[in-house]
């Protein structure tokens, strides 16, 4: 029988940028990456610590980490 597979918090988007962050990249240097604005960098950030329910990108990196949402290896 197969478990159901375990559905991401995150959007791929969310995600890159995240994985970004803990590799300690600027909100420049991911949208440059990214080819996005950093406006829209930001955006997802927000959206991201928002649906956390944190108030910073420190925290919402911490909790991602917590609930293995993010891999720092």
């Amino acid at each position: 029988m197969n478990r159901p597979q375990h559905r991401s918090l995150l959007t791929k988007r969310e995600r890159e940028i995240f994985e970004l962050l803990i590799k300690d990249y600027s909100t420049r240097e991911i949208s440059t990456k990214l080819g996005i604005s950093e406006k829209t960098v930001r955006n997802h950030i927000s959206n991201t610590i928002q649906k956390l329910g944190v108030s910073s990108r420190t925290q919402a990196i911490l909790e991602l980490l917590r609930l293995q949402e993010l891999s720092i290896y």
